[in-house]
């Protein structure tokens, strides 16, 4: 950044924030419709998602202008680069949050992340095709353009009523999950140990079955079905294998890199949740109450570490 700039650095990943924030309102939006708790937690926490990403993205802009160098070392990364595409994600994260009290601002915030979104997971996803790529490259932030972009999309899209286009997202995001799932299993399977810095991105792998869940909730209307459970299922098996290997990420000192492990576990609350306001009475309802509190929990932490780092004056990279 420019040596008179005052402007912090922001790095593109702390937007996963806005997406742990924002989910973690959803599920509390959920749990108020289904155990009937007051609603002023799930838009406490939804509008503190809004805060940061009013915050974070005006201080993203600026930097293409003022640490230009810097943005596009970031874009050019072959893992940071991932990161982009939550820019649009936390976009449409925070018109599903207005949707109940603006829906004219709800609409052009869909419009302008859904719009961000796909421009840039189609054109990462393309260079992606050209190939000569380091293997060790490979890691679970692949998802977020095209998977969490589409899922979210869907989400939104449902959210606001326009269901058509919320089923092509879903089915765009769908079936590039499971495309990208199989390159990332043979990854880990095969290749060399993700480095210490790179391990919190595993919480990641929890990500899709759950937020896809929580799109297929919002395009349909039925009770629950084995579709939805199998998602659910599937995010569940993430979340112990994750929870295995958590030694193991652990390694790697808590920083805001940990926000990774955010938006699948309020995700898999929050769809959890929803079945259980649809008629669930098996063991998803009985797990729906501790998953909300290990959403709200892990949230809480990551919360308030970054916050300390912020007060201590570590949260930012320094300027170069």
């Amino acid at each position: 950044m420019r040596e008179n700039s005052v402007l912090p650095i922001v790095p593109v990943s702390f937007f996963g924030m806005v997406l742990g924030l924002c989910g973690l309102g959803g599920s509390w939006r959920a749990a108020h419709h289904v155990w009937g708790v007051p609603s002023f937690i799930g838009e406490a926490v939804m509008a503190a998602g809004a805060l940061v990403w009013a915050v974070l993205l005006p201080l993203y802009v600026l930097k293409w202008g003022l640490a230009r160098p810097a943005a596009l070392a970031e874009l050019g990364h072959p893992v940071q680069s991932g990161f982009v595409g939550l820019a649009g994600v936390a976009t449409l994260l925070v018109s599903i949050g207005a949707a109940p009290y603006a829906r004219d601002l709800a609409v052009v915030l869909l419009l302008a992340g859904a719009a961000f979104t796909v421009g840039f997971g189609i054109w990462r996803t393309g260079d992606l095709w050209r190939g000569e790529r380091d293997p060790a490259a490979a890691t679970p932030v692949m998802y977020l353009p095209l998977v969490a972009g589409s899922f979210v999309t869907g989400t939104a899209c449902g959210v606001l009523g326009f269901r058509d286009w919320g089923q092509l997202a879903f089915g765009a995001g769908l079936f590039s999950w499971l495309a990208m799932e199989s390159v990332l299993l043979n990854r880990f399977q095969h290749g060399a140990a993700l480095a210490p810095a790179q391990r919190p991105t595993l919480g990641i792998q929890l990500a899709p079955p759950v937020v896809g869940a929580v799109t297929y909730l919002s395009l349909t209307n039925s009770g629950p079905d084995i579709f939805a459970r199998a998602l659910l299922g599937y995010g569940l098996l993430q979340l112990l294998l994750i929870a295995r290997l958590l030694p193991w990420i652990l390694r790697q000192p808590l920083s805001p890199a940990y926000w990774a492990f955010t938006f699948g576990l309020t995700a898999l609350a929050t769809a959890t949740l929803q079945l259980v306001g649809r008629g669930e009475t098996g063991a998803l309802a009985l797990l729906a109450p501790f998953l909300l509190a290990l959403a709200t929990g892990v949230v809480a932490l990551a919360s308030a570490h970054s916050f300390w780092q912020l007060l201590r004056g570590r949260l930012l990279p320094k300027p170069a």
